[in-house]
């Protein structure tokens, strides 16, 4: 008696290289500005095939997200570990890649509990490990943290980040 195995089709693409390329798509251009065409055409992923994988293109938006808190947020936070002053922790967040996590926070994390709560988490940790590094009050690594942010959001208008870090010097 012989067992008969049903073999599916076999993955026509790696998933990995998926989920980054994804990550760099909704960094640029937003949930609500990436349709599931442009998944499908810019991964080079069966439609079929990206459902089933991810279920959906929400399910694909988390996986990416979480993908660019591991990959770009977590490496922000151990330099942090070692910046010196607050200049110095300005200068890592305001040059880090936070592009998806920012639009996270303005787009979807408003209407999606699950963005917010990991939207909440990485801000939390920056704010964390700004504090732990200089020794400051919760509240003033909070305040750097959003200088930083809204550099970052603003294009660095007129080199605020330059002046504030001359105005930081005083606090480290």
């Amino acid at each position: 008696m012989s067992t008969v195995v049903a073999v599916g089709r076999p993955r026509a693409f790696d998933e990995d290289e998926a989920v980054r390329a994804a990550v760099g798509l909704f960094g640029g251009r937003a949930y609500d500005g990436v349709s599931v065409d442009d998944l499908v055409n810019h991964l080079g992923v069966h439609r079929n095939s990206l459902y089933k994988t991810f279920g959906s293109k929400r399910g694909l938006y988390l996986i990416a997200l979480r993908r660019h808190l591991a990959d770009d947020v977590r490496p922000l936070l151990d330099a942090l570990a070692g910046a010196s002053d607050a200049a110095a922790a300005l200068r890592l967040v305001t040059s880090a890649d936070l592009g998806l996590l920012l639009l996270a926070a303005i787009e979807r994390a408003p209407v999606d509990e699950e963005v917010a709560s990991e939207v909440k988490a990485a801000l939390a940790a920056v704010d964390r490990a700004i504090a732990d590094a200089l020794g400051v009050p919760a509240d003033l690594a909070a305040a750097l943290t959003s200088a930083a942010l809204g550099i970052l959001l603003r294009g660095n208008p007129d080199n605020a980040a330059t002046a504030l870090t001359r105005h930081l010097a005083p606090l480290t």
